[in-house]
């Protein structure tokens, strides 16, 4: 067996990887948003399913360039297709802040002070903001000063819902009254009716996940028919300019698919505690 296209396959999975590696990269001391993401266990099992899934296809068809595209599909489409895991973390999140400044609230008003509040609290905070929490406890007692413990807590946390409640928070530092738990209530009504209103949002834009899981079921099945049943009908793609245009047809797929994923996504609505430059002073 020639083994040219398949190591051509694996040389352009590899590349392919090297260039998406390369692009999440930032130059020393350029500003960012959020820092970068560090790879999880998950995205390693899909690095190397995304190269097997590259080897068999290089295998089967002997094309470099359906080895690179089945590469880039088993890597990118499952993120894309799948459920949104990101909008059900940011929804839990949104309740849980809630959750926590009804919890300060209420201990506010047994007379606690506001360091006490934090530290009372952590223990029985929601799950999504536990560890920040009591982070943010952990650095109360250890003697930071409030407000600087609560901008690392907000950098921590970088979620735009909590930001209000750190704004309300820096502003009451060193005394509590009336005014924050009312405050509070208020601030943890709005973080609700924000949970519902990405649930909404997100009910609507399930549409365009369920018609991009439909379009790829579809090409995926009629490749895999015409490469079982039909090898002459492809034959064309044999050639260097037929592996050309396969990849401009891949290409056209590809912003297809990022345009659905781009679609269907909940947008994060903008911080009011940090932009690209820092901090943003309450």
């Amino acid at each position: 067996m020639d083994l040219l296209p398949i190591l051509l396959g694996l040389g352009c999975a590899a590349g392919l990887v090297l260039i998406a590696d390369g692009l999440r990269r930032r130059p020393p001391g350029a500003p960012t948003a959020r820092p970068r993401r560090a790879w999880t266990p998950a995205d390693r099992t899909r690095l190397l399913t995304a190269a097997a899934g590259g080897l068999a296809a290089a295998a089967l068809t002997r094309w470099p360039v359906a080895a690179l595209l089945t590469a880039a599909a088993v890597w990118a489409l499952p993120r894309v297709l799948g459920p949104d895991r990101e909008h059900t973390r940011a929804v839990a999140r949104i309740e849980a802040v809630a959750t926590w400044a009804e919890l300060l609230r209420d201990t506010l008003s047994s007379a606690a002070g506001l360091e006490q509040a934090i530290t009372a609290t952590a223990p029985v905070t929601p799950q999504p903001i536990r560890p920040q929490v009591q982070a943010l406890a952990a650095a109360v007692r250890g003697g930071a000063r409030l407000p600087d413990a609560l901008r690392i807590f907000a950098a921590d946390l970088a979620d735009p819902t909590a930001d209000l409640v750190v704004r309300a928070l820096t502003q009451a530092a060193g005394y509590h009254g009336g005014q924050l738990s009312q405050c509070l209530t208020s601030l943890a009504a709005t973080a609700r009716e924000l949970a519902g209103i990405r649930m909404r949002v997100a009910t609507k834009r399930a549409a365009t996940r369920t018609a991009a899981r439909v379009i790829t079921g579809t090409a995926v099945a009629m490749v895999a028919g015409l490469i079982l049943l039909n090898r002459g009908f492809l034959a064309p793609y044999q050639t260097l300019a037929g592996q050309l245009v396969l990849l401009v047809v891949g290409g056209v797929f590809a912003g297809g698919f990022w345009w659905l994923a781009r679609a269907s996504r909940v947008p994060q609505p903008p911080r009011v505690l940090a932009t690209d430059g820092g901090w943003v002073a309450p």
